[in-house]
């Protein structure tokens, strides 16, 4: 049994499905396929969205924001790279944040050792300002 969904079809299998030996056969990659290969920027100097080296970026909840912000630095024409993009990093930005899971901010174990660090040279400027007044 399969649905569409969207662009993605689901297939639901069942146990008897698993025991019948496979018949899919395996594809050799095509040679002319434009993607195959290609890194970060294509010849003809457009982004290749479908590179591994974005680590599925380009297609996850904020796909949208991040294609956005990493074609407004690719094409920034600015002094400043990509300071015209500020806007569209937000965005991806404020999109990351609603899936924590899938966009970790940063680990709580540095967060929390940043935060006792700071608390620490609080501490130590206080115990410092004690001693020198009496």
């Amino acid at each position: 049994v399969s649905y569409l969904v969207g662009k993605d079809r689901i297939i639901f299998a069942t146990k008897e499905d698993h025991e019948t030996p496979s018949s899919a056969e395996l594809v050799a990659d095509d040679p002319d396929d434009p993607y195959e290969e290609q890194g970060l920027i294509l010849p003809n100097g457009d982004i290749n969205w479908n590179c591994p080296c974005l680590g599925g970026m380009a297609s996850g909840p904020c796909g949208e924001q991040f294609k956005s912000a990493f074609s407004c630095f690719h094409y920034s024409t600015e002094e400043i790279k990509g300071s015209d993009c500020v806007d569209q990093f937000r965005a991806m930005q404020e999109c990351m944040q609603k899936y924590p899971d899938l966009y970790p901010q940063e680990d709580e174990n540095e967060e929390k050792s940043s935060k006792d660090l700071e608390a620490t040279s609080v501490e130590a400027s206080a115990a410092k300002e004690e001693k020198g007044s009496s």
